[in-house]
């Protein structure tokens, strides 16, 4: 099928073909067949860089009225949007900050790119964008099976499917067990296929030597793996220097920052060939102009000799520059975290994942099948790349065996995708929700929302309304809702559901429950202080003690300074040092707070990451969270009537 096959206008005709795009990929053609340019819903489970995007635009640029696309991070929401904004005569916009705003501007968008979270804080808001939608794109659909981000995404499509039942949703998604599930819930059809536009072989090294898939073999120099072959960052230092020796680009996936950091410094040492030194000094000079830290000067350190390491903990920027120059070929290596494999467009020859098992807090776990998948699919970049190569690194010193490998991740397929809406913490959200936002005023209205849930879907025999009437117990008891005093079907009253003013003020503020409960709690013992106590380190030790907020972690040496630290402001917190309920996560919540304490004082980013051993990207993220969360604080505090605009003069100087 041609490009000018398709009921596109003409300049979006011209701009594809002028980008080469002239005849469609076979599972774009599967996709059109299936009617995504004419309404119809569609699921497309496809290989990475088999034409996932284009299908997207396909189904945005025919619909009857403005597109909605659903991406999982903001980093992608960037890419997309940029991706999207050079289709001729398409106003674009993007949406992915305040959770509290309602962005209304974007009515006048014909796409609009938003992140999962902030769709559902546009939905809780009254945004009227979302009104008026006639596509929905969900991208990274599989997602659904998130804990974090699965039953936001899951509630936010059985609440646009409710509001708009002829809305067209297309969901994308990467091989998974169980895609006709998602495509029976979604009423979609369902596109699936192995097909890559470049082949991809996966292998196993072991002993010096990767055996492929495809049964064929490739040899590791022994002497760079080591003196028994066996050495796993030797392993993969070998696997990545004959890559690029070959004209390729690499990616090295590894458990953890520190080994992120630490792979690529041993690579850096490798004398790379390929890398142009101008390019690589230049780039260098764009990481310094970004930041003076000691991780931006590892990272520059690096990069001067055309290998990069990418994780949470490097700044935003500084991980958007990478990601640019390595599309670029600017950039031969990068060594990374896994969290780079969930959706950002960094194609390679080659993948190499050195560690496939990684730490949960309590043991050593294996990574998942999908996600590991994700990782090898990386590999192979159309028009650029002959073929893709992945190659899963085995060990010894009780590091996994060759076979292990083989059977539990290239023979194997990805595990099912499973609802996680019922765990209770995500309940309780997603029903004060649908309640405050007048989508239900009732409990027959929300075990009709649940209903149309992919947690419905899969599990048909819940009894949802007995589910409903616990949730809504716990609610009432949080003052968050009025429960209406029944369980009946609504005829004398009796059943009907309205969220309290804090309920309201708890959703609107896109807080959890449990957060919103805690900074009631955390406001009214600040306001029964004695006012002099009432401080910075009062407002920030509030929010900092919330389950919306990312914790940190103490160091031995750091602890008892901490504990010092507390010791001395007692008297400015909220909770006594006897009695938090976890006293190192409360400790935890007070390293925070003088973390933020210290950067209204004016100390230096570089300051802060050295003084608390902090990564740049850490204090980045968490100084847009506490912002955030000083603002609900404030506005929780406008509820329970306390006169404490402490939080709102700290956001101000956050």
């Amino acid at each position: 099928m041609h490009v000018r096959d398709l009921p596109l206008p003409g300049p979006i005709l011209e701009h594809y073909e002028s980008g080469g795009i002239e005849t469609l990929y076979p599972p774009q053609v599967a996709a059109v067949e299936a009617g995504v340019t004419e309404g119809e819903r569609l699921v497309a489970a496809i290989p990475t860089a088999s034409g996932k995007t284009f299908i997207a635009e396909l189904a945005m640029l025919t619909a009857d009225g403005p597109a909605l696309y659903i991406v999982p991070l903001r980093a992608l929401a960037r890419e997309k949007y940029e991706t999207f904004a050079e289709l001729p005569g398409v106003s674009v916009g993007i949406s992915t900050g305040d959770f509290d705003a309602t962005d209304e501007d974007l009515v006048e968008e014909d796409i609009v790119v938003a992140t999962a979270e902030k769709v559902d804080s546009a939905i809780r808001n009254g945004a009227s964008w979302v009104e008026s939608l006639a596509c929905v794109v969900v991208d990274e659909v599989h997602l659904l099976g998130s804990e974090g981000r699965g039953p936001t995404l899951e509630v936010t499509l059985a609440t646009l499917q409710r509001r708009a039942p002829g809305l067209q949703i297309v969901a994308l998604s990467a091989t998974v067990d169980n895609p006709e599930d998602i495509a029976d819930w979604l009423d979609a059809e369902l596109v699936e296929t192995t097909w890559r536009p470049v082949s991809l072989r996966t292998g196993v090294y072991a002993d010096g030597d990767v055996t492929f898939d495809d049964d064929s073999t490739l040899g590791v120099d022994a002497d760079a793996a080591g003196p028994d072959g066996e050495d796993e960052t030797e392993a993969t230092a070998a696997l990545v220097a004959d890559a690029v020796a070959n004209g390729g680009q690499c990616l090295a996936f590894v458990r953890s920052r520190r080994e992120a950091e630490s792979l690529a410094d041993r690579l850096a040492r490798e004398e790379l060939t390929g890398a142009s030194p101008a390019d690589c000094d230049a780039l260098a000079e764009e990481v310094r102009e970004l930041g003076a830290t000691e991780t931006c000067s590892r990272l520059a350190g690096t990069v001067e000799s055309g290998v990069a390491f990418h994780h949470a903990g490097v700044r935003s920027e500084h991980r958007a520059l990478v990601e640019s120059a390595f599309r670029e070929r600017r950039l031969k290596v990068i060594c990374a975290t896994p969290t780079l494999a969930a959706g950002v467009n960094v194609p390679a020859r080659r993948v190499v994942v050195r560690d496939l098992k990684r730490y949960t807090g309590e043991r050593m776990a294996w990574l998942p099948v999908l996600e590991v998948h994700q990782m090898c699919g990386r590999a192979g970049r159309p028009h650029l790349d002959p073929y893709g190569e992945a190659v899963l690194v085995s060990g010894t010193d009780g590091g996994p065996d060759a076979d292990e490998l083989w059977d539990r991740y290239v023979t194997a397929g990805p595990e099912a995708v499973q609802s996680k809406l019922a765990a209770r913490d995500a309940l309780r959200t997603h029903v004060l929700s649908v309640v405050a936002s007048g989508f239900a005023d009732s409990r027959a209205g929300v075990v009709d929302l649940l209903d149309a849930t992919f947690f419905a879907h899969q599990s048909p025999d819940v009894d949802r309304a007995r589910l409903v009437d616990s949730v809504v117990a716990e609610l009432a008891e949080m003052e968050m809702l009025d429960a209406g005093g029944g369980t009946g079907d609504g005829a004398d009253g009796t059943d009907r559901l309205a969220a309290t003013e804090l309920g309201g003020v708890v959703s609107r503020q896109y807080v959890t429950p449990e957060t919103g409960a805690r900074l009631v709690a955390g406001v009214e013992t600040a306001a029964a202080m004695d006012a002099a106590n009432v401080t910075e380190l009062t407002a920030l030790e509030v929010v900092c003690d919330t389950p919306d907020m990312q914790g940190t972690y103490l160091g031995n040496r750091e602890r008892a300074a901490m504990y010092r630290f507390a010791s001395t402001h007692a008297a400015e917190f909220t909770t006594g040092l006897n009695d938090a309920d976890d006293f190192e996560e409360w400790l935890c919540a007070v390293k925070l707070a003088r973390i933020f304490a210290d950067w209204t004082a004016g100390e230096s980013v570089e300051t802060i990451v050295d003084r608390y051993r902090i990564g740049p990207g850490d204090l980045e993220a968490r100084l847009e969270r506490v912002e955030w969360l000083l603002g609900a604080a404030d506005a929780v505090a406008a509820v329970v009537d306390a006169d404490l605009p402490v939080f709102r003069e700290v956001r101000d100087r956050i």
